[in-house]
C-alpha cells in the first residue's frame, strides 16, 4: 500500500532522530527501503537495490532530508514564499511558475553550513575526489507505488569535483519547486510542505548502452511481457527524445518482437564534466544497442528486482564492459491492479479471465473497501477486487465450448465491446481451452452472471416463440408487495441491533437479500419483458424492416420506478416554480450544503413550507438513491439533499406546470399509435392475422413487464440504505470510544475488518490511512472491460463498416436521430442544461434519470441494451448511443453533435 504524505512526514521525523546518530550523509549500503523519509524514494530504492543478489548499483551516498531541513531553516524567506505558493490558484500556471522560481532561487542561494559541506565533500573524497558523479534529486514523495514523480525533479550527470557536487546538491534541493513538480504534487493531493528532498550522489557510469526496462507491458498491462528501450551512450538521449530507441519485447525468457531504430545521435560524458551530443558512426547507427541474449539477461535481472519490491518496475539501466548497472527502479504506477488472489504461475498455466462488474452495473468508479466488500457479500456470484473495482472470473465458463458460446452471446447483447475483448483473448494460443473438470463445473454455471440484476441478453439461438415468453402480469404486483414487506421487516428489525449483534443480524439479512434477488418468480418477470423485447425487435425487423421496433412500443410503460423518479421531480418543480424567493434561495444554495440546514432555510420564505414538503415527500420515496449507488459509502440524497437542487432548478427553468403527467401521456399515446400502425401493416402481409395476434401478445407482455426490470435494483438500494444507517450508527460508537477518528473511516475497512473492530474495540489507523491514499490513486485509473490474471487490460473494439468516417461507433439502444449541443457532464451536481442539449457522460445509473427529462439525446461511454440508461432513454423516447469509447474525451463540451440512435454512432459536427 502507498504511504500517505502525513505518514511520510512522521517517518521523516523518526528517521531524523536516527540521523542524529549517523550524520546527514549516508552510504547507499547503509540505506534500506523503509527510510524514504530520510533519503527520499529514489535513495531508498537504490539502497534496497544494492542488497538484491546479482544487482549492481553504482557506488555512492545520500545527503539526507535533514540536510535539506537545516539549509531551508536558514532561509526564512522560503516559508513566506511557500505560503504564497499554497494560496496560488492551481490553475494559474503563470503564478505557480513565478512563485516557484522565487522559492528555487532562495533555496539555491541558501548557504550550506560548514559542517554539512564538510560531510558532503568528505564523502566525495572517500569515493574519489577526481571522479565524475551523477547528482540526483530524491524527494520523500517520489517512486511511490501510486505516484512515480518520474522526471519531476532534477538530475545532473558527470559532475566533477567537490565544489561542483555541492553546487549541484543545492540545485537538486531547489528543483523540488519546479513548476512541473508543484503541479504534479497538487494533482496527486500532496502538500508542498510535507515533502522533503534528499540527494543521491553516485559514481558516474560511462556506458556503451543504456535505457529503460519495464517488467510489465506499460500499454497493455501484461505482467509476463517485458519491454526494453535501448540506445547508445547515456540515457539522456532517450529521455530527451533525441533519438528513437531500439524496442525489444520479451516473454517467457525469449525476445518475441523487436524494432531496431536508426540511432544517429548519442549523449556522452565530457572529460572535464558535463555532457555533449555526438554523431554515431554511420555503420553503427542501425546496429542493435543490445544483443538478444543481453536483452534476456536484463529482463531476468528485472524480474529479480520486481520480486524484491513486489510489483512491476520501471528500471533505468546502463551497460558497460563488465555488465549491467541499475541506476534507478520505481513502481509502474499506471497499471491496473490484478485481482487477488492471482493464480500460481507454472508450466502450461492458463491465465484467468475476468469481466468487469462495474461495466454491467453502470458504475465504473473506484469503490472504497466497505463498498466493494459489501457488494461481494450480497452478490449472487463470487467477485474479485482489483483497483477498487469488482470482477467476475469467467474462465471456467469460457473453458467449455458449449458454455462459452452462451456466455459470448449474453455478453455481446449486453455490451459488444466485452464480447470482442473476450474473443480477442480467446484467439491466442495460450487460451486453447477444454471442458472444465468437475471441481469447476459449478463455477461455469454462474460465472457469466456478473452482478446479476437480470440476464444481459437472449438465449443462444435467437428469439423464442411468442408462447415461450407469456406470463401473468399480476405477478408484478405480487413481487412488489413481497419486496416491500421484506424491506419493512428489515427496517423494523435492524433498528434494535447494535454491536456484535448487528453483524450477526446482517449475516442473516444478507441471505434474505440474496434470496429476494434470486427469486425465480422475479427472474421470470424480468425475462418476460426482455424476451418480448427481443422477439419484437427480431420479428418486426424480419417482417416489416423496422430497426429496434420495441423502442417506440415501450414508451411510458407503467410501473417503471426509475422513470417515475424523474417524472416525480417535475412535480417537485411545480411546487417551487410559483415562489420566486424560493427559487432565488435554491439558486444560492452551495453545492456542499446538506441536510437540515438546507431544508430548514426554506421554511422561512414565502412558499417555503410547501417547497420543503415537496422535497421531503420526494426523499421519502427516493432518498436512498444517489450517483454510484451500488457503493454503500456514497452519500445518499437523504444525506445530501442539496445534490437535487441543480436538477430541480433545471426543471423549474425548462418545463411548465403539469409537465410530468403531460409527458407520460404523450409517450403512452405515441406507443399506442405505433402499436396500431404495426398491427395494421402486419395484417396486410401473408398470414398477417397470425403475425398480428402474436405481435399484440408480445406488445402486451413488454408493456406489462418492461417496467419491472428496474424494480429489483430499487429494492437493493433500499436495503443498502438501511444497512448503511445501522453501520454508521456503529461507526459513531467507535468514534465515541476513541477507536476511530471519524465515522467515515470505516469506509476504508472491509466489512469483515469493520466487524472485527466492533468485536475487539480496536482498529488499525495506519491501515486506514494507507487505504485512503490507495483509493485516491485508484480513482485515477480507468478499469478495463476484461482483465486477465496476467494483468492485461482488454477493452475490445467495434468491427463495423457501416459507420461514416470520423464518426464515433457505439451501441444503438434507443431509436431516432437528434442534433444538438453536447453537454459533457461528469458530475450530476454540475448539470446545467438547456432545451435541446445532448447529455454526454461516462455512465448513467438510475440517479441520472431525472436529468433525462431535460435533454434531447444521450451518449455514454459505458452501457448495454438492457442497462438502466438504455431502458430509461427508450421510456422517454430519447435517441441514445452507449458504449462509445472515450466519448467524454473525444467530444468537447459545447460542440454540436448528431446522435444516430437507430444505427449506433455519433457524428461530431463542429
Amino acid at each position: 500500500m502507498p504511504q500517505p504524505a502525513e505518514e511520510a512526514w512522521k517517518d521523516d521525523v523518526r528517521d531524523t532522530r536516527f540521523d542524529e546518530e549517523c550524520g546527514t550523509v549516508l552510504g547507499l549500503g547503509e540505506v534500506d527501503e523503509d527510510q524514504a523519509g530520510l533519503v527520499g524514494g529514489k535513495g531508498a530504492h537504490l539502497g534496497a537495490l544494492s542488497r538484491v543478489d546479482g544487482v549492481r548499483v553504482p557506488d555512492g551516498f545520500c545527503v539526507t532530508t535533514e540536510a535539506f531541513r537545516r539549509v531551508v531553516a536558514r532561509a526564512p524567506e522560503v516559508d513566506a514564499l511557500l505560503d504564497r505558493l499554497a494560496g496560488a490558484d492551481p490553475d494559474d500556471r503563470q503564478a505557480v511558475r513565478a512563485i516557484g522560481a522565487e522559492v528555487r532561487r532562495a533555496v539555491e542561494e541558501a548557504v550550506i553550513p560548514d559542517d554539512l559541506a564538510a560531510e558532503i565533500t568528505g564523502a566525495v573524497a572517500r569515493f574519489g575526489e577526481g571522479a565524475a558523479y551523477a547528482v540526483r534529486s530524491s524527494a520523500t514523495a517520489e517512486d511511490l507505488p501510486t505516484a512515480s514523480f518520474a522526471g519531476q525533479q532534477d538530475t545532473y550527470l558527470n559532475v566533477v569535483g567537490p565544489a561542483q557536487v555541492l553546487r549541484h546538491v543545492s540545485r537538486c534541493w531547489a528543483s523540488l519547486f519546479t513548476e512541473r513538480a508543484v503541479i504534479y504534487r497538487r494533482r496527486n493531493g500532496i502538500d508542498d510542505r510535507t515533502v522533503r528532498m534528499a540527494v543521491v550522489v553516485q559514481r558516474m557510469v560511462l556506458p556503451d548502452a543504456s535505457g529503460v526496462l519495464f517488467t510489465a507491458d506499460p500499454v497493455t498491462g501484461h505482467r509476463r511481457t517485458a519491454t526494453v528501450d535501448a540506445g547508445f551512450g547515456l540515457g539522456e538521449a532517450l529521455v530527451s527524445g533525441l533519438v528513437n530507441p531500439d524496442v525489444f519485447t520479451v516473454r517467457d525468457d525469449a525476445v518475441v518482437a523487436k524494432a531496431i531504430a536508426v540511432k544517429q545521435r548519442a549523449v556522452h560524458a565530457l572529460p572535464g564534466g558535463g555532457t555533449r551530443e555526438v554523431t554515431v558512426e554511420p555503420r553503427q547507427q542501425e546496429r542493435p544497442a543490445l544483443t538478444d541474449a543481453q536483452v534476456v539477461e536484463l529482463v531476468r535481472l528485472g524480474r529479480r528486482i520486481e520480486a524484491h519490491f513486489g510489483c512491476p518496475q520501471d528500471i533505468e539501466w546502463c551497460l558497460t564492459d563488465d555488465g549491467f548497472r541499475i541506476v534507478q527502479s520505481r513502481p509502474i504506477t499506471t497499471l491496473f491492479p490484478v485481482p487477488d488472489p492471482v493464480p500460481e504461475a507454472g508450466e502450461g498455466r492458463i491465465p484467468s479471465v475476468y469481466v468487469s462488474v462495474g461495466h454491467q452495473q453502470m458504475m465504473t468508479d473506484a469503490m472504497k473497501p466497505l463498498g466493494w466488500s459489501m457488494w461481494q457479500r450480497t452478490a449472487m456470484v463470487p467477485m474479485h477486487e482489483a483497483g477498487g473495482r469488482l470482477f467476475v472470473d469467467v474462465s471456467p465458463r469460457l473453458a467449455s465450448p458449449a458454455s462459452r458460446a452462451a456466455l459470448l452471446d449474453v455478453m455481446g447483447k449486453g455490451d459488444p465491446l466485452v464480447r470482442d475483448a473476450l474473443e480477442t483473448v480467446l484467439e491466442r494460443d495460450e487460451f486453447e481451452l477444454s471442458v472444465p473438470d468437475a471441481d469447476h463445473a459449478g463455477d461455469a454455471d454462474h460465472a457469466g452472471d456478473a452482478g446479476r440484476a437480470g440476464p444481459a441478453g437472449p438465449p443462444a439461438g435467437g428469439a423464442p416463440e411468442a408462447s415461450a415468453t407469456e406470463a401473468d402480469p399480476a405477478i408484478v404486483a405480487e413481487l412488489v408487495e413481497r419486496s416491500e414487506t421484506s424491506i419493512a421487516a428489515l427496517e423494523r428489525d435492524i433498528r434494535t441491533k447494535s454491536g456484535p449483534e448487528l453483524f450477526d443480524f446482517l449475516a442473516e439479512a444478507f441471505e434474505e437479500h440474496k434470496r429476494v434477488l434470486s427469486d425465480p418468480l422475479s427472474i421470470r418477470a424480468i425475462m418476460a419483458g426482455m424476451e418480448a423485447t427481443w422477439w419484437l425487435n427480431e420479428k418486426l425487423g424480419e417482417w416489416l424492416g423496422e430497426k429496434n421496433a420495441a423502442d417506440a412500443l415501450t414508451l411510458s410503460a407503467p410501473g417503471n420506478i426509475t422513470s417515475e423518479m424523474g417524472l416525480d421531480l417535475l412535480d417537485v418543480a411545480d411546487a417551487i416554480r410559483p415562489h420566486p424567493e424560493v427559487v432565488a434561495f435554491l439558486t444560492d444554495v452551495q453545492d456542499d450544503a446538506h441536510g437540515d440546514g438546507f431544508l430548514d432555510g426554506l421554511v422561512k420564505l414565502p412558499g417555503g413550507s410547501a417547497a420543503r414538503e415537496a422535497i421531503e415527500t420526494y426523499l421519502r420515496r427516493y432518498g436512498m438513491r444517489c450517483v454510484a449507488e451500488i457503493d454503500i459509502t456514497r452519500p445518499r440524497w437523504s444525506e445530501r439533499p442539496a445534490t437535487l437542487v441543480p436538477l430541480i432548478l433545471d426543471n423549474v427553468r425548462n418545463f411548465g406546470p403539469g409537465a410530468a403527467e403531460r409527458r407520460f401521456e404523450q409517450g403512452r399515446l405515441r406507443a399506442l399509435r405505433t402499436e396500431q400502425d404495426v398491427l395494421s401493416r402486419l395484417r396486410d402481409l401473408p398470414d398477417g392475422e397470425r403475425k398480428a395476434d402474436a405481435t399484440k401478445r408480445m406488445i402486451d407482455q413488454v408493456r406489462a413487464f418492461a417496467g419491472y426490470r428496474e424494480y429489483p435494483k430499487y429494492g437493493i438500494v433500499c436495503r443498502y440504505f438501511l444497512y448503511k444507517q445501522a453501520l454508521l450508527e456503529e461507526a459513531g460508537r467507535l468514534v465515541r470510544d476513541g477507536v476511530l477518528d471519524e465515522r467515515e473511516d470505516v469506509f476504508h475497512l472491509t466489512f469483515q475488518e469493520f466487524e472485527d473492530a466492533v468485536r475487539s474495540r480496536r482498529a488499525d489507523l495506519r491501515l486506514i490511512a494507507r487505504r485512503k491514499e490507495a483509493f485516491r490513486s485508484y480513482e485515477a485509473l480507468t478499469p478495463p472491460r476484461v482483465l486477465t490474471s496476467d494483468g492485461e487490460a482488454v477493452n475490445g473494439a467495434y468491427r463495423r463498416d457501416d459507420v461514416p468516417e470520423g464518426a464515433l461507433a457505439g451501441l444503438a439502444v434507443s431509436t431516432g436521430s437528434v442534433e444538438g449541443r453536447a453537454r459533457v457532464i461528469l458530475d450530476l451536481a454540475d448539470a446545467e442544461l438547456e432545451e435541446g442539449d445532448i447529455l454526454v457522460t461516462r455512465f448513467t445509473d438510475p440517479s441520472w434519470s431525472p436529468l433525462f427529462l431535460g435533454v434531447a439525446g444521450l451518449v455514454t461511454e459505458v452501457g448495454g441494451l438492457m442497462t438502466h440508461g438504455a431502458v430509461i432513454a427508450r421510456e422517454y423516447g430519447l435517441p441514445a448511443v452507449v458504449g462509445v469509447d472515450q466519448a467524454t474525451r473525444l467530444i468537447r463540451d459545447g460542440q454540436r453533435i448528431r446522435v444516430h440512435g437507430t444505427d449506433g454512432y455519433v457524428e461530431i459536427l463542429g
